[in-house]
Parts: C-alpha cells; sequence; structure tokens
C-alpha cells in the first residue's frame, strides 16, 4: 500500500461521490486515471482492506428499523446456524462471540417492524432456539472514521 492508496482510502471513507462516473471523479483528485482507482480499490478489497462500498442508511426515515439478537449455538453447529440465518436478506451482521451468558452468535436484523417479528419467529422455529432480542432504542454512533493519513509517531 502506497502514499495514493493511503489517500484514496481516506477518500472513499468520508463519502463516495455521487456523480455519473465516481471512480473517474475521485481519480480528478488523486491525479488517476478512472481504470487505476478502480484497480487500486479492487486491489485493496482483494487483501481485505476494504470490504465493501455501500450507503448507510437512516432506517428510521425509511420506516424500517432495526434489532440485535443473539442465539445460544455451540461451536460445532455455529458454521450451519450461521449459514441459516444469512440467509434472510434482513440480516446485515452476524457474529460469533464468547459469552459467560450463553448467548453466543449475534446478529442483526433490519427491515419493518412486521417483517422484524416474521424473521424472528422463523429462526425460532426452524433453529430450537430460545433468542434474546434487543431493540434499537437509541443511536449513539453510526459512522467511524478513520485518520488514515497520520504520521507515524517516533
Amino acid at each position: 500500500m502506497d502514499e495514493i492508496d493511503l489517500r484514496l482510502l481516506s477518500l472513499v471513507q468520508e463519502g463516495f461521490p455521487l456523480t455519473p462516473k465516481p471512480f473517474e471523479y475521485l481519480g480528478g483528485l488523486l491525479s488517476l486515471e478512472e481504470k487505476e482507482v478502480i484497480e487500486r480499490l479492487d486491489g485493496l478489497q482483494k487483501e481485505g482492506l476494504v470490504r465493501r462500498i455501500g450507503p448507510i442508511l437512516d432506517l428510521r426515515r425509511l420506516g424500517r428499523s432495526g434489532i440485535l439478537a443473539a442465539l445460544q449455538v455451540s461451536p460445532e453447529e455455529a458454521d450451519s446456524l450461521a449459514e441459516f440465518v444469512n440467509q434472510y436478506q434482513e440480516v446485515s451482521h452476524n457474529y460469533l462471540r464468547p459469552n459467560e451468558s450463553g448467548y453466543n452468535m449475534w446478529f442483526t436484523v433490519s427491515a419493518t417492524e412486521e417483517r422484524i417479528q416474521v424473521v424472528l419467529e422463523e429462526i425460532r422455529k426452524s433453529t430450537g432456539r430460545k433468542m434474546l432480542v434487543l431493540p434499537t432504542g437509541r443511536i449513539f454512533k453510526i459512522g467511524v472514521k478513520f485518520d488514515i493519513m497520520c504520521e507515524e509517531e517516533e
């Protein structure tokens, strides 16, 4: 990763340009051709430095809401249960975490209130598990910006 990659990462984390040719626009800011911007972002994604480029939506303004839910799963069944839960397009995150209470598979569901209830009930019935459900009460943090261009301290 070079200085240009760092500058590109810094730009796209601040907001992807909503123009007909966003990669060309970014290239103009970095004195690069559109093709090189695309190639660099592709390389950064293949290296695992960029997972995706996409919007962060305000669910409430779209008439939707979100919940955090958790299941108790054994290590042996974690992959198959994660695959089942992840089949729902309304599930955007799914993590396996250590937890003394036993609830160790945490996932988010975002949809209308009615659809959330349908998804949760289907997961409960199909897995035969008790589920911990935590509805969103208040949003405290909706974005993270990393200081990518910082100099190393000596």
